[in-house]
């Protein structure tokens, strides 16, 4: 198969309607998937370390014998959670997600605040709720996607208002500040960073200025130079990234993750065969875990993650673009752009382009709160490709294909999108008002091109027709001979013998009858030769009388000779004469007498 052949597949599968929702379900499987493999991977030495470290003075090492699956363990627990919060986000109406965002964002801000007072501190850090078992709870990862359906929420339903500062700013503004604040006093800066990304993300797909963001972001420069600075150990990293080689300790987890990429090269060392996860890399299943993928799958396998979230950018600004309603525009945009940067951020540290912040890779790294909220944000990102148009009319055409069957999804009830069911009639009566109206445009367009065509058409015919006349007329046509004197009428009134006379040098044919049979005013060879000379313009007739006409006035058709008028003094009973026909030469076949005179008429 040719190249051009793939891409003309390739472009007609991207042109179907539920493409946006398959790469979405995809990619999720795909990161999720790859995810397991690799905390399996990454973590099994430290999980039985860590359990042999923790014996006690009774036990033996058979206690740890299944211990190297209990970081794995711990992990499927969250994804199967995620799995659940991505069936529940894909199967809410929208309007549901946008009704319960302000809830939602109002948990979020007292769980950031019940853990500065009962979380637990770990690795300088208290964002953690304990829940027993193993398993805790990291509000801050809630408070993104909180803050992010909620803003896109708020700016959706003012956004015929944004042109203003305070509507653009307030009430989001605030609130994201004291989210920011409560996450500054766990003290959590990777938080705090992807926190910034997500609301410059909402503000951008809402239409705010970019005066704005130029102003946000030389305070957030501050602010992270301040909370970088205010920490020994963040100061340390800071410097680190600045001069790796100065501070050898502070580079140490960056220096061996380089290294096992290093060794990993093109192809790998194979799953499972790493070196640096038998506890030379700190935190190699979850800040670290793309070192790991670099050495045990090389290139290769580090290029592939890469191209996953390359594909998911792609995919989630295709649901933005794709969607019509504005809640749907903002929420795609802004989700992806802080998944796609998060994962950004964490290989940029890893390979020592970005400093070290301990953000997790999306869908990969180990940690519980971040899987479930990640899957969650899949979730309502698939949803929201089924509320694309095409998608949505696919699926009430033809039915939920395999995928949507297989998850149990149906298709998006009429009303059940971000419009509020008090105002869908009036939506619909709008649409059809403008269906209506787009459709009598179209007819109306129709009949005036209709009429143009015919018009056009029409004034061709004409002038093939005047065209056709002028072919014919042009080369053998006679000229006309003049009309026969007034005087041999003396009966006719002076005014109706100059209209007759008028009349039949108009006529080329009554010319001709009349020159037959005139008096002998005029000779016989002047009256069949239409004795004719041109003086300024004007023809001068055999009868002396100058007429102006040129040669384009002459009539192309030969018209009907009307009759004459009756003189006033004829008889009752008596016609006047009409002109015979005329033959060949222009020879009278039959020959009338003339009308008799008016005694009065010839003495006025």
């Amino acid at each position: 198969m040719t190249p051009a052949a793939v891409g003309r597949r390739l472009k007609g599968w991207l042109d179907r309607p539920m493409t946006s929702f398959h790469l979405v379900v995809a990619l999720m499987s795909l990161l999720l998937v790859t995810g397991l493999i690799m905390v399996l991977s990454s973590s099994s030495v430290v999980s039985y370390t860590s359990c042999l470290a923790n014996l006690g003075p009774k036990d033996g090492p058979q206690v740890c014998d299944n211990s190297s699956f209990s970081v794995f363990q711990r992990q499927l627990i969250f994804a199967v959670i995620g799995a659940i919060g991505f069936m529940v986000a894909v199967r809410l109406p929208v309007r549901v997600v946008r009704a319960w965002s302000t809830a939602f964002v109002m948990v979020s801000l007292v769980l950031l605040a019940a853990v500065l007072v009962v979380g637990k501190m770990t690795n300088g850090a208290r964002s953690w709720i304990s829940l027993g078992g193993g398993f805790s709870l990291q509000p801050s990862e809630f408070a993104k996607l909180a803050l992010l359906l909620w803003a896109a929420h708020v700016f959706a339903a003012k956004r015929s208002s944004l042109g203003s500062l305070k509507q653009l700013l307030i009430p989001v503004i605030p609130v994201a500040g004291l989210i920011a604040l409560l996450v500054m006093l766990q003290p959590d800066l990777g938080t705090l960073i992807v926190l910034a990304i997500v609301l410059g993300a909402v503000m951008w797909f809402a239409g705010a200025p970019l005066w704005l963001y130029s102003l946000a972001a030389v305070l957030a420069v501050g602010g992270m130079l301040y909370l970088a600075t205010s920490a020994d150990y963040r100061m340390a990293r800071l410097l680190a990234f600045v001069n790796p080689a100065k501070d050898p300790d502070a580079s140490f987890q960056l220096f061996q993750g380089l290294y096992g990429m290093g060794r990993g090269g093109i192809f790998g060392v194979g799953l499972g065969n790493s070196v640096q996860k038998w506890r030379w890399l700190p935190f190699a299943d979850s800040d670290f875990i793309f070192a790991i993928i670099g050495e045990e799958l090389g290139l290769i396998g580090a290029g592939l993650v890469i191209a996953m979230f390359a594909a998911l950018a792609y995919t989630g600004l295709r649901i933005a673009r794709r969607n019509v309603d504005p809640f749907a525009k903002i929420a795609a945009g802004s989700i992806t752009v802080w998944l796609v940067g998060q994962a950004a951020i964490n290989i940029g540290y890893v390979v020592g382009v970005l400093p070290t912040t301990g953000l997790t890779l999306p869908l990969i790294s180990s940690g519980g709160s971040s899987l479930v909220v990640t899957m969650t944000a899949f979730g309502v990102l698939a949803n929201l490709a089924r509320r694309e148009p095409a998608a949505a009319a696919a699926l009430h055409a033809g039915g939920p294909g395999p995928v949507a069957r297989f998850l149990g999804i149906h298709p998006p009830e009429p009303g059940s999108g971000s419009t509020p069911k008090r105002t869908a009639k009036k939506v619909a009566a709008r649409a059809e008002r403008r269906a209506e109206a787009k459709k009598r445009k179209e007819i109306a367009a129709r009949e005036r091109a209709d009429r143009q065509r015919a018009d056009r058409q029409r004034a061709e015919r004409e002038r093939a027709g005047r065209a056709a006349v002028t072919a014919e007329s042009g080369g053998g046509r006679r000229p006309p001979v003049g009309p026969r004197d007034e005087r041999s009428q003396p009966g006719r009134p002076r005014g109706d013998r100059s209209r007759a006379a008028s009349s039949g040098a108009d006529r080329p044919g009554a010319d001709r009858s009349r020159g037959a049979g005139s008096r002998a005013g005029s000779s016989r060879a002047d009256q069949a030769a239409g004795r004719r000379t041109k003086r300024g313009g004007q023809r001068v007739v055999a009868g002396g009388r100058a007429e102006s006409r040129s040669r384009t006035d002459q009539p192309r058709s030969r018209p009907e000779q009307p009759p004459l008028r009756q003189p006033r003094n004829a008889p009752s009973g008596r016609t006047s004469p009409v002109s015979p026909p005329t033959g060949r030469g222009g020879q009278s076949r039959t020959r009338q007498p003339n009308p008799p005179s008016d005694p009065r008429r010839r003495s006025a």
